[in-house]
């Protein structure tokens, strides 16, 4: 049962600016009470998008709330290893996210969601974090294919695992559909060994 295939995500980027941007600014403790991962969209970010009153802040991700692309510095989602945190930017509608640097675990949460997490050297963020300050609501390409984003007449070179890479564009990004799609064979082999 292969999955999306995901050789390019295009659409709004969004600049959410600084280093070590930990999974408790992505999404404060206090939203984890729910049993599943529904509506932590709504929280993603939100003490820096929310004042205490619940009106709005001025923030990239309120000004672009359907961004589709983040862009951002290095070791992104450092800190506590919390699931809801890629979760709560995937059900806002992030499917790509450009750092410096990636935290592991975050990293790897976030692309079995089949989020395309690439790392752009910082002179590279600073070109893309120039073009979407003066190019607001224009659109860009993070080529998982290809290994570049596309921007205006740029393109800049982004790297991936070629393990990730090869999940996303044949679509096993999710190990939990590749182990429900085989389990007939798992069923058989552990028959066989019991």
């Amino acid at each position: 049962m292969a999955l999306e295939k995901i050789t390019a995500v295009s659409g709004v980027p969004v600049f959410v600016p600084g280093d070590d941007i930990d999974t408790d600014r992505i999404i404060p403790a206090r939203f984890l009470k729910s049993i599943t991962f529904d509506g932590l969209g709504a929280f993603a970010f939100y003490d820096e998008r929310k004042n205490d009153d619940g009106s709005d802040k001025p923030h990239a991700l309120n000004t672009f709330p359907h961004a589709k692309i983040l862009v951002t510095g290095m070791n992104f989602g450092c800190g506590s290893s919390r699931e809801h945190a890629p979760q709560a930017l995937w059900r806002r509608g992030i499917r790509a996210v450009i750092a410096g640097s990636f935290a592991e675990i975050f990293f790897g949460n976030s692309t079995t969601l089949g989020v395309a997490c690439v790392c752009a050297t910082r002179e590279n963020l600073a070109k893309i974090e120039a073009w979407i300050s003066g190019n607001p609501n224009e659109e860009m390409t993070v080529d998982v294919e290809n290994l570049c984003v596309k921007f205006g007449d740029k393109c800049v070179p982004v790297t991936l695992p070629e393990a990730v890479r090869k999940a996303l564009i044949d679509g096993r990004w999710d190990p939990i559909a590749d182990l429900l799609e085989n389990a007939e064979k798992i069923n058989a082999l552990a028959a066989k060994v019991a």
